[in-house]
């Protein structure tokens, strides 16, 4: 399998463009191993005051399009997050498909007074738990510790030793195609927002390559 392949995410650290070709650099290597595996990231850290200064969209913009492709490898990822983790890093953690936090785990959504982290976490945060469940957290800045945030499934798991979590996730996705665990993530993404109609043409599309494949590997057997 090669190398572990890993990015720290320091989320006290203001939003800038080594962060964003960090995740970039990140993507590119999951990208080019392809096959099975499982990429980490480590995420920590929560903006202190004067977190907006410097930033512009045009920044943001790249570090989204770069947190999008991490959501999208054609291969797992497993997120630990540790401490307080806001801005970068709860952007960070929420993308990732496995998501492990330590007992002192708290996500905040960051408040600087005058607005709250110019990202897509509130997004992310109420399509996992819900508008109802998360709404104090995102309006008025409320930590979310560990325990609530397995609760609220923004977490899978609450680890004292998180290499062991790393570890069983690895075991977890081992021998598992990549290209065909992103298909799978596309299609859970869309059965968010799309209807059943739409929705039939690509599963079926799915359903055809998995049942090619198993005729095909019949055909080689026997």
């Amino acid at each position: 399998m090669g190398e572990a392949l890993t990015v720290h995410v320091d989320g006290a650290a203001p939003l800038s463009a080594a962060a964003v070709e960090a995740v970039r650099t990140f993507c590119d290597q999951a990208e080019d191993r392809g096959g099975s595996g499982l990429a980490t990231v480590y995420v920590t850290g929560t903006p202190a005051g004067g977190w907006t200064r410097g930033l512009d969209v045009s920044l943001v913009n790249k570090w989204e399009r770069a947190l999008r492709r991490l959501e999208r490898l054609p291969l797992a990822t497993v997120a630990v997050a540790r401490g307080d983790c806001g801005g970068t890093a709860l952007d960070a953690l929420l993308a990732a498909d496995i998501r492990v936090a330590t007992p002192d785990t708290q996500l905040r959504v960051v408040d600087g007074g005058a607005g709250t982290w110019p990202g897509m976490a509130g997004y992310r945060l109420v399509q996992l738990a819900g508008v109802a469940r998360i709404r104090r957290a995102v309006l008025f800045g409320l930590p979310v510790d560990a325990a609530e945030a397995l609760a609220l499934g923004l977490v899978d798991e609450v680890a004292t030793d998180p290499a062991a979590a790393v570890a069983a996730a690895a075991g977890l996705v081992s021998g598992r195609s990549g290209r065909e665990l992103a298909i799978r993530r596309q299609l859970l993404f869309d059965a968010r927002t799309t209807s059943f109609e739409d929705a039939l043409g690509p599963h079926l599309a799915a359903c055809d390559r998995t049942l090619r494949g198993a005729a095909d590997q019949k055909d080689r057997a026997s």
